[in-house]
């Protein structure tokens, strides 16, 4: 499940990103393979994100392969809404999971290279 990242926690990949301070959204070449809707709605929740809140949005994975959102702001930026990130960090973990849970898998398949019998035997060794 994609999880809220700590604002200066380090993300071991970052996926796509927006920036409300120069209007750029950027998706790493990395995940070129993705689906093409896909890759848009991933661009349509961050801009969207950015333009709602402010900020700088990013979706990222940790060492562990978790997808986490990240939002960063410059100090004392009038505009961007401490309250309303939280509230939309919120409202996507709910209305994205089904999306979220395949781009986690997406990247541990395609990206880490780990092959279906690792993952299940990884998820057994967890419980």
């Amino acid at each position: 499940m994609c999880r809220e990242a700590a604002r200066y926690e380090v993300l071991t990949d970052v996926l796509c990103a927006a920036n409300s301070y120069n209007e750029k959204y950027y998706l790493n070449p990395d995940f070129d393979r993705l689906p093409e809707a896909v890759k848009k709605e991933l661009q349509a929740m961050c801009v969207l994100y950015t333009a709602d809140v402010g900020g700088i949005f990013t979706l990222g994975f940790d060492e562990e392969g978790t997808l986490k959102m990240q939002v960063t702001y410059s100090e004392g930026d009038p505009f961007f809404d401490e309250i309303g990130s939280r509230l939309k960090i919120g409202q996507l973990q709910r209305e994205k999971e089904e999306l979220f849970s395949a781009l986690e898998e997406y990247y541990r398949v395609f990206v880490t290279g780990l092959n279906f019998d690792e993952m299940e035997g990884k998820a057994d060794a967890e419980f």
